[in-house]
């Protein structure tokens, strides 16, 4: 989780851009608060949004006060536990109040009533907790088989995924549909797509990330972005969202899956973003279950 702050009195118009989890914003901001436009649809405040929502733009405007929200990012794993269902919200952007019901009112205005960044993260990992007691998991075939998908980036067979987990193409495509609401061949090309992005809004040229990602030829990577975002990768590489991205979770190597994952530190100051001056506060939170023993007070990673 992140949280962002925009003070001065301008207009934040961002291209978000797609990523292999579902994404929680809780507004907390003064005023009109946060817009979300997708598929030539609005939404206002506090919102989620699934995997490949597709087009989708945040804005707003702090004008008399502060944009101000908090972004939490859940794996699809995760996210079965904590939301109730991914399937349902794949390719979409709805309320969280639709999601949670009535907790996402009560813990929105705990999360504004908090004294600094820090309690908000507590609280939010708190309220995610609770959740996690109450929902089942996944199958471990399916759990199993996007964590392959994460480790070689997306390149990976459907096929081989099967074989990997013991089960028939059919099945795991059955399964792994029915429970992250995409199909494993989508999932992985998200998951292809996603570090393709990052390795273009690093400075790699086309034909070097086309070949570094998997894809056929920078023809095939350009159909991609396109598929995913509506832009061109050149486009893509300078979209704000990914600058952003790049603060508030700097990447670190993690052994256990093979590719860098999000970290997230704590304690220290805001940060300005190289977008707009935006302020970026960093959070170290692990998501636990209620009752879960927590950590020291160093950095942590992201549950993947």
């Amino acid at each position: 989780m992140a949280g962002f702050r925009q003070r001065a009195p301008a207009h934040v118009n961002i291209d978000m851009v797609a990523h292999p989890s579902i994404t929680l914003f809780v507004d907390l901001s003064d005023g009109d608060g946060l817009v979300y436009d997708t598929h030539g649809r609005r939404e206002c405040g506090s919102t989620v949004v699934g995997l490949s929502p597709g087009d989708l733009r945040l804005g707003g405007r702090a004008a008399a006060g502060r944009i101000e929200c908090l972004q939490i990012r859940l794996s699809p794993v995760l996210a079965v536990a904590v939301l109730g269902a991914s399937t349902d919200l794949s390719g979409t952007v709805v309320s969280l109040e639709d999601v949670w019901g009535r907790e996402a009112g009560r813990t929105e205005e705990r999360l504004r009533a908090a004294a600094s960044w820090d309690e908000r993260f507590t609280i939010a990992v708190d309220a995610l907790g609770r959740r996690m007691n109450a929902r089942p998991s996944l199958d471990r075939e399916v759990t199993a088989a996007w964590r392959l998908m994460l480790a070689s980036r997306g390149r990976v067979r459907v096929d081989s995924l099967a074989n990997e987990v013991g089960w028939s193409r059919k099945r795991l495509w059955s399964r792994f549909r029915s429970q992250i609401g995409l199909s494993p061949k989508h999932a992985a090309r998200l998951v292809r797509f996603d570090h393709a992005a990052h390795l273009l809004a690093a400075g790699d040229a086309a034909a070097q990330v086309a070949a570094a990602s998997g894809y056929v030829d920078q023809a095939h990577l350009h159909r991609e972005v396109k598929a995913f975002t509506g832009v061109t990768p050149t486009g893509l590489a300078a979209a704000p969202w990914l600058a952003i991205d790049d603060v508030a979770w700097p990447t670190a190597a993690d052994p256990t899956l093979g590719r860098p994952v999000g970290t997230m530190v704590a304690g220290r100051p805001e940060e300005i973003s190289p977008v707009n001056g935006l302020p970026v506060k960093r959070a170290a939170r692990p998501i636990r279950p209620a009752g879960a023993r927590r950590g020291g007070q160093g950095g942590a990673t992201a549950v993947p």
